[in-house]
Formats: C-alpha cells, structure tokens, sequence
C-alpha cells in the first residue's frame, strides 16, 4: 500500500466514526478513483479465492461466503450517492471515466465460467438431486439461504453465462454501452433542469403567487446576485408557479420549458440516447432468449408477465377514465365560467384553475395549511409516528459526519433501547442536486461475524445506514420551512421506504431491506402516505408555526372531503406512463419510430389534456431509462393496490394499533427480499389483494354506483 493510500480514509473499512459511518469530513474528491480502483483489485482477488478454491462447492464455500471488507459496495454507495445529492463537473466527469470500469469488473464475474460451474453445482445438489451422497451430506438451507442461492443462480444464466463466447463478447458490450448511456441521461436532464431560470423583474409577473412562493423566488434571486426573483423547474418552484401564477403566458413558459428538456437538439438531447437505451436493451433480451425486455425484466417480479401488468392497467383504466374525463370537464366548464366561453384550457392552465375550483369547492388549498407544517415539526411528527406504531426512537447526533451542512443525522433505536440504524436527512435543494425525493442507504445491514472469529462465533448484526433526500422549500429570513400536504405525503412516502431499511432482519445484504422485487418496493412507503390525511395523525404535529395553534378541525375536515378531488384524473395520468413505459419495452424489433410521435401513439387513449407540440416526456423519464423503473412503472400503481388493501387492516384495528404494525414490520419490513413477496403480504393480510378497497378509498365504487 503507498504512502497516497495511507492518506485516504477510504481505503480502511474501520473509520473511527459513530457507528462506522462515512467519514464525510475526511474524505476528498480525489481520494475516489484511487480507492475504486483498490477495491476492484481486492474484488478480483476475492473472486479468485472463490473459484481456485480446491475443496468441493458448498453453500458456506462459494454462495454465503462474504469479503470481510466489501471495499467495493463501501466506495461506491458513497461516491453514486454523491453524484445524485451533492454532485459538481469533477463528480460528473469522474462519474463517466468510472463507470465502463466498473461495468467492465461486472461483466468480469458474471461471465467467470469457473464461478459459474460451482454455483451451479451446489444449486443442482438442493434443487435437481444431482450429487447423491453429496447432497445427502450438505447441511439443510434456510429460506433465505435458498432464496440468495437461486438468485445466484438465476443472476449468472440471466446475464448469459451460458451463452456462447460470440454472444456473451455482444452482451459484454451491450451491458457497457447502457452504463454510459444511462448516466449520460441522468447527467443531460440535471444540466438543462439547472440550466433553466426565468428571471422575473416585473411585481406584475408574481401576482397570484403565495408569499411563501414569492419569499423562495426572492431568495433564489438573491443567491444569485439579481435583483427580483427566479422561478426554476425543481419542484418547490416549478409547482407553486403553475399552480397560483396569474400570468398566463409565464405559465406557458415554464411549461413549455419543463416539457420540452432534453429534446432541442444539441449535447443534451435526450431522443437518440434513450432510443439506444431501449434497442440495447431489447437486444440484451433477446440474445438471452425473451421475446421483449418485459419479458426478460417481469420474470423476475410479482406480475410474471406482460399480460398481467396490461390487466393492471386495464382493470384501473376502465374503472377510473369516465370519472377522470368528468373530472377534467369540471375544470374545462370551470375555466369557461371565469374567462368566457371562447377560453381553450392547456395544460399550463390545469393547475391553476384546479385550484381555483377546489377552493371554491371546499374552500381549502395548500397554503392555508402550510402554516401547520413546518418542516421540523412534521419530521418530529414522523418519527413520532414510528415510535408510535413500532417503539422505535431517533436521536440526532452531531458527531455523525455528514456530505453537507444541510444533512443531519439520527441515531435510531430500537424498543428495547438497542441500536437500529442511522438516519440521515437531507431536505433542501441546490446546486449539484438531482431534483426530487429519494430513499437511499448508504450501508445495507447484514449478519456476519468478524473475519479473525471461527464458525461458531456468535453472529454480528451489522445495522444499515440509510438517508432520506428531498427537495423542500428552504427557509427564509423571516420564516422557517413550510411543506404543503402534498410534501407531507412526500417525507412519508420515503420515510415509508426508510423503515424497511431500518427494520431490515437479513443475513445477507443483498437480501436486505428494499432489496425486494421493483413491483413490491413501492407497499411501505405508499402505506405511510396514508397516514397524511388522518386526523388523529395531524393532531399529534401540525400546529401553526407563529401562533402555536393547531390545524383546525373544519380544516381537517375538508382535507378529507377533498382528497379525492381529481383523484381519476391523477390515476390516468400515471397509468399513461405505465402505458409509456410497456410501450417502449414490449417491441420486438429495434425502435426506429420519432419519439415523440411514439410517445404519443403510446399513451394517446389515456391523455385527457391538449397534447402541445414539442413537448415530451420521455426525454425525462428518469424512472424508466436511468432508474430501476424499465418496464415497471406499473409498480407504483400496483403497490397502491397493495397499500389500500393493507391500510385497511390498519383502520380496522385503529391506525396505531401496534399488533397490527409489528405484524407488518415482522411480515414484511423485517424480512426484505428473503422471501416471495406474495407469500409475505399473504401472511400479513391473511388473505389475497384486490383492488377493492382502493376503488372504496378514491370513491370510485361510489361514483360508478351513480352513474
């Protein structure tokens, strides 16, 4: 080791940090490729042991086997978290330098034949019988034992292993081209997201905005050295603009800016990248022997197929598009009543008279209640909740290095006081940050025991280290963080998915919290939306930030009366980016076809709005080309199948009932992907789901009862 690695704290796995948390404080930009490179080199070797290993494949030998430093997951989860939260030119240039390396280091394992040939060998004795005398003497799998060893298994064939050498050469050189071209997607819609300012001078162009709108506009202005305010596309910007601004054609604007990144033309533009993307894709299926990559990707999910996502779709489309068409004539005859019979509502226009109409309907927005929640009086209020529902507790500790001032971190303890994670917070939005809100874990947790102990050493619970990224409204001089419900819903939503990190039971990291299947995933933290609009939730927290009072009943009230209030409306509308999604990854043949016209020819039966010209959405969809989300973005809706069904359960009992949570926290948090996902909820719910009890939630049953 030189005298540079010495100097990097990245290269020794004992950081001397609360809890081994990353040492953010020490660590620098230059110590990442240096300490990537090492750990690839300590992987290979790693790997080599596994293979050159004389003494015949075992479970213990060639599957459960773990590096007694996994310098490589360390590192990485650390530099792509990074490079998602607080990234810069260097992190996004480093970001393209590495990845084909680190593509290339995959590419390595998954088509080691030797490897393979032991896998292979021990997952014959435990499923095909194969070995006679050897199986027989072959200790007996946990569940979880079964499940890593046929997801082993199962991830060398899927990969193409056993492919030819020809065809695996075409694989490596697919599964390289889609590391760089799905980060240069991510990259490419960050530049033109920050990219994008409108800069307004004019008092006149603000009319219409909230003063929390307009004290962010100004503080925007203000950290960029002009004078006014600057409206942006993230989302604490861009939504409140669309929503209150009068000026129409600054709507326009923004809009138009918002629906049209990454598709002008230039170093940016998205079309051409993306149609790689699905291609490669579709090729990497079919030399694997599936007719499409949905396909290839829904063997692997609680759908199965094709078919069963289409019935999804179906099954909500048909009952939701009649109620959702009402719902937007609402707004179109709404429009009509106040700016006269010749006005052609647009998608700019949508928010804004929504609004309007819910307002006058039940005489309630977002901004009346953005008083009641302050940022760290709705956080206190979630973690609250946990405690409530779980036992669990959450104290901060500053001594826990974090990547930015903005970030803190908690201690989470368990009911009996013994240590369960940390937590780190991440609210606000800057330079360098992706927009949106995300879950992410920064270590996963695991059992394992100390490389210098013998087998019979007590089993170490390694605890995870897991951070919640949002993009809030930051405070102003005169006012602290005020999140809308919606915003509300949003912290948790990823606290939702934060829990199962947390709760995470496993021996085995890559079985551990939300490692499950993408169809799955979503459950906890839709779940915890639910709570949002719950009044014995809301009694507990929100209370007015100046005055101290709490969130009025008749407030409460039509929080309640209104929730549905578009709410077919916003189900097709998602269920038009399932149908984006499937359309793009169930063709057989290379995607020739301009985007946009695809796009449109794709999910033009579920668009209930004026589509404009130049704008798509598909130069942007993150989930589906640079996330995990590629032929599932039907997940979010199933998961809310899921989440209804499950709630219910909750209501039933009382929605803090703790029998009722620590059955779900011991069916489902605990046990991440060691099981069938079904298998789980069935044992939670004790019987199968069905989309009853969301019709029941969003009125739909009601509403098709009356027509």
């Amino acid at each position: 080791m030189n005298d540079s690695s010495n100097n990097n704290p990245l290269f020794n796995k004992n950081y001397g940090t609360p809890h081994n948390t990353p040492p953010f404080n020490l660590i620098r930009f230059e110590h990442f490729e240096p300490a990537i490179m090492e750990a690839i080199k300590r992987d290979n070797e790693f790997i080599e042991r596994i293979v050159n290993n004389p003494e015949t494949p075992t479970f213990d030998n060639t599957i459960g086997i773990t590096t007694p430093d996994d310098m490589l997951e360390r590192v990485t989860r650390i530099f792509f978290n990074l490079l998602s939260a607080n990234t810069d030119d260097k992190y996004d240039a480093l970001a393209q330098k590495l990845s084909p390396i680190l593509t290339q280091h995959a590419n390595d394992i998954i088509f080691n034949k030797q490897y393979f040939q032991r896998v292979k060998y021990v997952y014959e004795l435990y499923n095909n019988g194969h070995g006679n005398n050897n199986a027989q003497q072959q200790r007996q799998l946990s569940n979880e034992e079964s499940m890593l060893l046929r997801k082993a298994y199962e991830g060398f064939r899927r990969a193409g292993v056993e492919l030819p050498q020809q065809e695996q050469d075409k694989l490596r050189e697919i599964y390289s081209q889609l590391s760089i071209l799905t980060l240069q997607f991510s990259q490419n819609l960050l530049k033109e997201t920050k990219a994008f300012e409108l800069h307004i001078t004019d008092p006149k162009d603000i009319e219409g905005l909230t003063p929390t709108a307009i004290e962010a506009a100004a503080c925007a202005a203000k950290e960029k050295g002009v004078d006014g305010w600057i409206i942006t596309l993230n989302a604490p910007s861009y939504g409140p603009f669309m929503t209150y601004a009068d000026n129409r054609d600054l709507r326009r604007q923004l809009y138009l800016a918002k629906n049209t990144l990454c598709c002008h033309g230039g170093q940016t533009d998205n079309r051409e990248i993306l149609r790689q993307i699905v291609n490669l894709r579709l090729e990497k299926a079919q030399l694997l022997g599936f007719k499409t990559y949905a396909d290839f990707v829904l063997v692997e999910r609680m759908a199965e197929n094709p078919q069963k996502v289409y019935q999804l779709i179906d099954e909500l489309f048909n009952a939701y598009i009649q109620p959702a068409r009402h719902e937007v004539q609402e707004i179109e005859d709404f429009s009509h009543s106040i700016e006269g019979d010749d006005f052609k509502l647009q998608p700019w226009d949508f928010s804004y008279y929504s609004q309007k109409l819910r307002k006058q309907l039940f005489d309630i927005d977002s901004e009346m209640l953005r008083p009641y929640f302050e940022l760290s009086k709705v956080r206190d209020g979630v973690f609250n909740l946990a405690t409530r529902l779980y036992g669990i507790t959450f104290k901060p500790n500053a001594d826990i290095p974090v990547y930015h001032p903005d970030v803190e971190a908690y201690e989470v303890f368990d009911t009996d006081g013994s240590f369960l994670a940390v937590l780190y917070t991440d609210f606000y939005p800057r330079e360098g940050k992706q927009s949106g809100a995300w879950m992410t874990s920064f270590k996963e947790q695991w059992m394992g025991r100390d490389e210098n102990e013998g087998p019979t050493a007590p089993l170490k619970n390694s605890r995870p280290h897991v951070s919640l990224v949002m993009n809030f409204t930051k405070p102003s001089s005169t006012k602290p963080a005020l999140l809308s419900l919606a915003e509300v819903e949003t912290l948790l939503h990823e606290f939702g998915h934060a829990l199962h990190g947390i709760f995470s039971n496993t021996h085995f990291a890559s079985l551990s919290g939300t490692n499950v299947y993408w169809d799955f995933v979503e459950l906890p933290s839709q779940l915890m939306e639910n709570f949002a609009i719950q009044p014995e939730f809301l009694d507990t927290f929100a209370r007015h930030y100046q005055t101290g009072q709490p969130l009025p009943k008749e407030y409460i009230d039509r929080i309640i009366a209104s929730r549905n209030f578009n709410v077919a409306y916003a189900c097709v509308r998602q269920l038009s980016f399932c149908l984006l999604d499937m359309a793009y990854y169930t063709i057989n043949e290379p995607l020739h076809t301009d985007i946009t016209l695809f796009e449109h020819q794709a999910w033009e039966k579920a668009i209930l709005l004026t589509e404009v010209d130049g704008a798509c959405m598909s130069t942007q969809f993150s989930h589906i080309f640079s996330g995990g989300y590629a032929a599932g973005y039907y997940s979010y809706k199933w998961a809310e199948v899921l989440d209804a069904d499950a709630f219910a359960q909750f209501k039933k009992a009382g929605i803090f009932d703790h029998t009722t949570a620590q059955r779900f926290r011991e069916e489902i948090l605990s046990k991440g992907g060691t099981e069938d996902p079904m298998t789980l909820y069935r044992r939670f719910r004790q019987g199968e789901p069905t989309i009853q009890a969301l019709l029941e939630r969003n009125g739909i049953l009601k509403d098709k009862q009356q027509q």
